[in-house]
């Protein structure tokens, strides 16, 4: 056996292709060679920008002790869990079933069919933190499995059936008005209103949870749901977790007061802020909001384009170190600003010990304003920056993460008037549609180089069906309908459960663990909800029965859960309100300013459907005419007279709030 990660494309395994561990690749010839030796499993997941990860390969996977140790007991296997979130899901379910908190690296230990038994995040290389070292952890679960295997089976029972209880449907009514109105009062609780964001250090966006809160201030017209989403923009936009020289944003910060990153920068959470950032200008336009949004577009295009799309991720680290590349000292910023630097400092502070590890983290400390002065010495100091060693960048291509990313632009490219977001947006659809095309019709989730490196997962269709309709709304061209319209075929085919719910992958399920379905948001959407959604946005642009059959079926699959589980479903919750309650902008007519007025939009539960021919039957709009271009808002079943003046759009989509 040898380490057999050199035939890999993920830049994750190429980072540990030197290891002395013998690491194996998942695949179906690994269970079996395994299965064949009937040696344990030791599976250990990560990614390429996770910084604790790379702590642990230094520390363990590059010791030769460590590695001999590992290679005389286990079959080793290294997994990215981007390229497979599916497996990754897995085994992260079975760890919390453990009582044991989630996070990476994910080290699982498996009996030799693939089944987990054991598990844990990261563990040093001498014992510390209250933590036995990672050699005493292999030492005793190589000897308990020589000596205890009846153990190991009651364990690998307990987990298979917590992990088919987790996966299963629960059915119950679909979400109605009080269940949204529970979870937002819940998440309002929950708010830091000092500081913004939700919860104690370390501090995450959560943006799924605040886009929710965002349409729940139009649903209900409650302030406060729209102030937590201002007040988390505000912050993350001022701190430290926000690149101010380069633009884009940290994955989340190591504090409450989002000063100090961990400095890895995620395709997926851009996307995701980008998006709230828009629907919040175009509610109330700020000019902090319209600079973070092009700043972090122009990071987008400038440091992630790769392929013809967008890259993953960032690293948190260069040369080691992490943060350095991101990182001042005060003689620094005085050496190159020189007399400007007591000016800067006034915005941002560079005290004499640094705000971090006696560094300092840029962060903006005045109200967004004095740009003219300050975005030239930004400039310096990011030239400058551009000298250092970069932080490894992690180039695979991921499809839902793009696809969420095309969706957003579409909308930016409205609220900000910046119709090239629009054309680089359809560009990198037409990139994902080609280059990460299944011969089942299905979009696979991971492409580098020239070459697929993981089948589609329903996340992967769902955000590509979203942004298809995106840009159908956003550019009247009908392809992009019936590509949306297609993707939902092979979806429900290939990922349906038959229940009017999905699983997560197109296969039949592993023999390890039972098929998963997941309706849960992390930092990015569930395919579940998003495909809730497209159900909701396909009913209101077409009118068809059909989608709304199939959204309620999807909705009811999963609300008789646990009303704590549904908490972490925020974007499926949003999806029933836009089932009940989607504004639908019929325009008539070439008349762009009304569709630029709806496209642009500040509440999400709109969509715009350019009537460049016959309305389908079922449309709410059918059959109505217009004399001149005009503007139909259509909610309910119902439409209103016609409007002709962007103004007037805007108020006629006014809803509570």
């Amino acid at each position: 056996m040898r380490n057999m990660l050199g035939e890999a494309s993920s830049p994750y395994l190429l980072q540990h292709k030197d290891n002395p561990v013998h690491w194996q690749l998942w695949s179906p010839e690994t269970l079996a060679l395994a299965a064949q030796l009937n040696r344990p499993i030791l599976l250990s997941i990560g990614y390429a920008a996770c910084h604790w990860c790379h702590v642990m390969a230094h520390e363990s996977f590059e010791n030769p002790e460590t590695a001999a140790l590992m290679n005389s007991h286990f079959i080793n296997i290294k997994l990215d869990r981007e390229e497979r979130p599916d497996i990754d899901q897995i085994f992260m379910s079975a760890l919390h079933a453990m009582g044991e908190q989630g996070g990476w690296p994910l080290t699982m230990v498996l009996t030799p069919q693939g089944e987990p038994f054991w598990g844990g995040t990261y563990f040093p290389p001498t014992p510390r933190f209250g933590r036995p070292s990672f050699r005493q952890i292999l030492t005793a679960l190589a000897n308990a499995w020589e000596t205890d295997r009846e153990r190991i089976g009651k364990s690998v029972s307990a987990l298979q059936r917590a992990l088919a209880a987790q996966s299963a449907p629960k059915p119950g009514d679909p979400p109605g008005p009080a269940t949204l109105d529970n979870v937002r009062t819940a998440y309002l609780r929950a708010m830091d209103w000092q500081l913004g964001g939700i919860g104690h250090a370390p501090k995450f966006p959560n943006i799924p949870i605040f886009r929710f809160l965002w349409q729940e201030s139009f649903r209900t017209g409650d302030a406060r749901a729209a102030q937590a989403v201002e007040l988390l923009l505000e912050r993350i936009s001022q701190g430290g977790i926000y690149d101010h020289l380069g633009g884009g944003y940290a994955r989340y910060a190591t504090d409450d007061a989002w000063l100090i990153p961990h400095f890895e920068k995620m395709l997926y959470d851009n996307a995701l802020i980008l998006d709230l950032l828009a629907l919040a200008h175009a509610r109330t336009p700020n000019p902090l909001y319209a600079a973070r949004a092009r700043e972090t577009v122009g990071w987008l295009t400038r440091d992630m384009r790769a392929e013809g799309a967008f890259a993953a991720a960032e690293d948190a680290d260069s040369e080691g170190e992490e943060g350095k590349f991101y990182v001042w000292t005060r003689a620094e910023l005085i050496e190159l600003l020189g007399p400007d630097s007591v000016y800067f400092f006034n915005h941002y502070p560079a005290p004499e010990g640094g705000n971090w590890e006696g560094k300092t983290i840029l962060e903006r400390r005045t109200s967004f304003g004095e740009e003219d002065r300050l975005a030239p010495l930004r400039a310096k100091l990011l030239a400058r920056r551009a000298t250092r060693i970069r932080p490894g960048r992690d180039d695979k291509i991921l499809a839902d993460w793009n696809a969420l990313t095309i969706a957003v632009l579409a909308r930016a490219s409205a609220v900000f008037a910046e119709p090239g977001w629009l054309t680089l947006a359809e560009d990198v659809f037409a990139a994902i549609l080609t280059k990460l095309a299944e011969p089942e019709g299905s979009i696979a989730h991971a492409f580098r180089h020239g070459k697929i490196s993981a089948p589609g997962l329903l996340e992967d269709q769902a955000a590509m069906l979203r942004a298809a309709l995106a840009l159908y709304q956003a550019t009247a061209k009908p392809d992009y309908l019936a590509t949306a319209q297609r993707l939902l075929t092979v979806a429900e085919h290939r990922f349906g459960d038959g229940t009017g719910a999905f699983f997560m992958s197109a296969d039949a399920g592993q023999s390890f663990a039972p098929r998963a379905r997941n309706v849960q948001d992390g930092p990015a959407p569930s395919g579940i909800g998003l495909m809730a959604e497209n159900y909701a946005l396909l009913h209101a642009l077409t009118g068809e029965a059909e989608y709304r059959a199939k959204a309620e079926a999807l909705l009811r699959a999963f609300a008789g859960d646990d009303p704590g589980r549904l908490t972490g479903s925020p974007v499926l919750l949003a999806a029933a309100d836009l089932l009940e309650n989607t504004a639908c902008v019929v325009i008539t007519g070439h008349a762009a300013e009304l569709a630029q007025a709806a496209l642009a939009a500040a509440d999400p539960a709109v969509v715009v459907l350019h009537a460049v021919s016959d309305l389908p039957p079922g449309h709410p709009a059918y059959g109505k005419t217009s004399g001149q271009p005009a503007a139909f808002i259509c909610r309910g079943g119902v439409c209103s007279l016609p409007v002709s003046t962007p103004e007037a759009v805007r108020e006629a989509l006014r809803r509570s709030g």
